[in-house]
C-alpha cells in the first residue's frame, strides 16, 4: 500500500461522518471469536430496558469491540496490508463504529429507578439549598441557628 493510500484510509476511519449510512456488519471476528455483530446490536436495542446481567455483557462487547477496533487500526498504520485489504479493514472499522455508536446511545438500565435517583438527588440539593439561604446551613452540626440554644 502506498503511504497516501494509507492516508486516506486512515482518514476515512476518523471522519466524525463517517459511520452515516454505514452498515453495522453481520458477523465479525472479535478477539479470535466470531460474533453475530448486527444481531446482537438490534436485539439489545430493541429493549426498553436492559438487565443488569445484559448490561455486563453490552460493556464487554464494548470494551471488545474497542479493542479489536484499535487492532485494525494498526494493522492500516503499519502498511503491511494491500490497498484492498486496507479498504476491507477500513470497512471493518467504520461498521465497529457504527455498532459502538448504537450500543453508546442505549438508556440506563431501570428508568424509573433512575428517575427515582434523580428526583431525591434533586429534593437534597434543594433542602440543601433551602438550608442555606434560611441560613441553617450548620442544622447538622449543631453550629448553625437551627442547633443554637435548642
Amino acid at each position: 500500500m502506498k503511504e497516501f493510500e494509507r492516508k486516506q484510509l486512515l482518514e476515512r476511519i476518523e471522519r466524525e461522518g463517517a459511520t452515516v449510512g454505514a452498515d453495522i456488519p453481520d458477523e465479525i471476528i472479535v478477539q479470535g471469536e466470531e460474533i453475530e455483530l448486527q444481531s446482537f446490536v438490534f436485539e439489545i436495542k430493541r429493549r426498553e430496558t436492559i438487565p443488569r446481567g445484559e448490561r455486563d455483557r453490552v460493556d464487554r462487547a464494548k470494551k471488545n469491540l474497542r479493542r479489536e477496533r484499535l487492532q485494525r487500526k494498526q494493522r492500516i498504520e503499519d502498511g503491511d496490508v494491500s490497498y484492498d485489504r486496507g479498504e476491507e479493514l477500513a470497512n471493518a472499522i467504520i461498521g465497529i463504529d457504527r455498532a459502538l455508536n448504537a450500543l453508546e446511545q442505549l438508556g440506563p438500565a431501570n428508568i424509573e429507578q433512575e428517575q427515582r435517583a434523580q428526583e431525591a438527588a434533586d429534593k437534597k440539593r434543594w433542602m440543601k439549598f433551602l438550608q442555606k439561604a434560611l441560613g441553617h446551613e450548620d442544622a447538622d452540626s449543631g453550629t448553625g441557628r437551627a442547633g443554637r440554644g435548642r
